[in-house]
C-alpha cells in the first residue's frame, strides 16, 4: 500500500511488487493511479491462480510472479495428446548418443509448426550462423551436434506449452540455462542437467502430474527421480533455484551448503541464464 514520504525511493525504483494476496482491485486500481507518475516497471506478485493471472493483465500488470506458474491445474483422465507423443519421441532421438538424422528430418517435418520453430531459432542471433539455414540436415550442419541438440530442444519445449502463458516458458529457458551453466560447479553433465531443467515445467505445459510424464521421457532414472522431486544429487542445482524462485533464502543456503556449492557463482549463473532466456523468447 501507498505509504507517506515513499516518493524519493520510487524516483529511484525500477521496479514495484504488488502484493495480489493482500491488495483487493479498487485498492490496486488506486494504487497503479499514484505509481503512473513514476517510470517504473510494475510487478504482481502471488498470483496463485489462473483468474487472478488473467485479472493482473487486464488490470495492466507485464511482470507477474507467483506459484500459478509452479503449480497448474491439472487434468484428470487426460492422456498426452499424440502430436505431443511425436514431439517427446524427437526429444528422445535428440538425447540418445548417436542422432539418426534420417529419422530425425522425417519426424520434425510431419510437424510444419515444430520446423518453423526450429528453423527461426537457428538463423537467429542465437546461433550467429553465416548462412542462412532451410533444413534439418543444413541446421545440424552448420551448428554442430551439442549446439542442435539444445536448440532443438528450445523448439520442442515452446510447442510443448501450446496455450500456456509465456512466463512458464520463460521459467522452463531459465531453469534451463541455469542447470546447464551451473553444472561444472557440481560435477554434472551440463548437457543433461539442460534437459532436466527445461523438462522440469512440463506439468504445467501439458496439466498433467509429472509421475504421469515421466516414464515417457528419454532421461536416467536419477534425473526421472529429480523431476519428480526426489533429494538425489543430480536434483540439487534445480531444488536451489526452486528455492530461490520463491525467495526461500534459508532453503539456498542450505541445498548449497550441504552441495558445497558457491552461492555467488550459482546467482551469476542466474542472471545469465534470465538474459538468455529473453534472448531466446524474441524468437517465438
Amino acid at each position: 500500500m501507498w505509504k507517506p514520504g515513499i516518493e524519493p525511493l520510487l524516483q529511484l525504483a525500477d521496479y514495484v511488487k504488488v502484493d495480489f494476496i493482500q491488495t483487493g482491485p479498487s485498492a490496486r486500481k488506486k494504487l497503479l493511479r499514484q505509481l503512473s507518475d513514476y517510470a517504473v516497471a510494475l510487478i504482481a506478485e502471488k498470483v496463485e491462480t489462473r483468474a487472478e493471472y488473467e485479472q493482473a493483465r487486464a488490470e495492466g500488470f507485464t511482470l507477474i510472479q507467483g506459484y500459478y506458474f509452479c503449480r497448474p491445474v491439472l487434468l484428470k483422465n487426460r492422456s498426452v495428446p499424440r502430436n505431443r507423443l511425436s514431439q517427446v519421441e524427437i526429444l528422445r532421438m535428440l538425447h540418445d548418443e548417436a542422432i539418426d538424422l534420417h529419422k530425425l528430418s522425417k519426424l520434425v517435418k510431419r510437424d510444419t509448426s515444430l520446423t518453423y520453430r526450429l528453423l527461426r531459432l537457428i538463423n537467429s542471433p542465437l546461433c550467429a550462423v553465416r548462412q542462412e539455414v532451410c533444413s534439418v540436415q543444413g541446421a545440424l550442419i552448420a551448428v554442430g551436434e551439442t549446439v542442435f541438440r539444445r536448440i532443438a530442444t528450445l523448439a520442442i519445449t515452446s510447442e510443448l506449452n501450446g496455450d500456456q502463458p509465456e512466463e512458464v516458458l520463460r521459467m522452463a529457458f531459465v531453469r534451463a540455462r541455469f542447470c546447464e551453466l551451473a553444472a561444472r560447479f557440481c560435477a554434472l553433465n551440463s548437457a543433461e542437467q539442460y534437459l532436466l531443467g527445461m523438462l522440469s515445467l512440463l506439468p504445467a505445459m501439458l496439466r498433467l502430474p509429472m509421475e504421469e510424464l515421466t516414464p515417457t521421457l528419454p532421461l536416467r532414472n536419477e534425473i526421472r527421480m529429480a523431476l519428480e522431486g526426489a533429494k538425489v544429487p543430480e536434483g540439487v542445482l534445480l531444488a536451489w533455484l526452486s528455492s530461490h524462485e520463491h525467495a526461500d533464502w534459508d532453503a539456498c543456503g542450505s541445498i548449497a551448503c550441504a552441495g558445497r556449492l558457491d552461492e555467488d557463482k550459482l546467482v551469476s549463473c542466474y542472471a545469465e541464464a534470465v538474459v538468455w532466456a529473453e534472448s531466446a523468447l524474441h524468437f517465438f
